[in-house]
């Protein structure tokens, strides 16, 4: 059974999911529309209030969240599964392939993120949101393979691998159904803190400017924001709603991250109890 932390984190998750999905539709304006109202503050026509230029916060914010969002879950998925393949593979194989795999995520785990796309976004101007996501994971993947590596090493000899080996089992069913169940949770908790890597690295990304600003998202919103002196205008609406947003995702991913380790730890469940 799900713990509060878990229940509440998978709630904000899903809420933000569905804004990603329908954000654009419910949308009042086209987030690079300019308008008349210039500056002004939440009211009953501009929910989050406007810019200097005219343009709603409100929908900014809505459509920024589904480029936040796909970010998070390609470099996720990508990075989880590009180390399960590496981690698992070197953990349960050991003698050369483990030396081989091994190698290849310490060259991955010294290869700074933020110049390499800094690099790459430079070079391909207009790289979108998929492919800045796909170089995140390149460089988000080999901490967690080095964990699942360990995780492996410890199981690859107990009793039921054995058993499995002895009855004649080909490898990739032993690793496929003895060895990935029983890192299950190490997995959940390696996606998540992926995700919460990749969101923060896109937003940064953005709000210095380095990826194309035509794409909206909460990085791109405080970069205007904050090329435009939003702080020392008093315009606090201006950047708030998607700090807050950033917060509240952060807070979730956390909230799922406490709670995956509590239901796998059994000294926290105690503690817990």
């Amino acid at each position: 059974m799900m713990n509060f932390k878990t229940r509440l984190g998978l709630g904000i998750l899903a809420f933000f999911a569905v804004i990603a999905v329908i954000g654009e539709w419910i949308a009042p304006y086209d987030p690079s529309e300019m308008g008349d109202t210039l500056l002004s503050p939440p009211s009953a026509a501009h929910w989050f209030g406007t810019t200097m230029t005219g343009q709603d916060i409100f929908s900014q914010v809505l459509v920024g969240t589904r480029g936040v969002m796909i970010v998070g879950l390609v470099c996720g998925v990508l990075a989880t599964f590009l180390s399960i393949l590496v981690g698992v593979t070197a953990g349960f194989l050991g003698g050369a392939a483990d030396e081989a795999l091994s190698m290849l995520s310490n060259v991955f785990l010294v290869i700074p993120a933020l110049p390499l796309i800094i690099i790459v976004a430079s070079m391909l101007p207009s790289a979108d949101t998929v492919l800045i996501a796909a170089v995140i994971s390149l460089t988000a993947w080999a901490w967690g393979a080095r964990v699942l590596r360990a995780q492996t090493m410890s199981l690859r000899r107990r009793d039921f691998v054995e058993a499995a080996r002895a009855s004649g089992e080909r490898t990739w069913r032993i690793i496929v159904f003895e060895i990935l169940p029983n890192l299950t949770a190490v997995i959940a908790t390696g996606f998540v803190g992926t995700v919460i890597f990749a969101v923060m690295l896109q937003i940064t990304l953005s709000f210095v400017g380095v990826v194309s600003l035509s794409t909206w998202n909460w990085g791109t919103i405080l970069f205007w924001a904050q090329s435009n002196q939003a702080l020392g205008q008093g315009a606090w609406w201006w950047f708030v709603p998607a700090g807050l947003c950033i917060a509240l995702l952060g807070t979730a991913l956390a909230l799922i991250n406490f709670g995956i380790d509590e239901y796998a730890n059994p000294r926290l469940r105690k503690v817990r109890a």
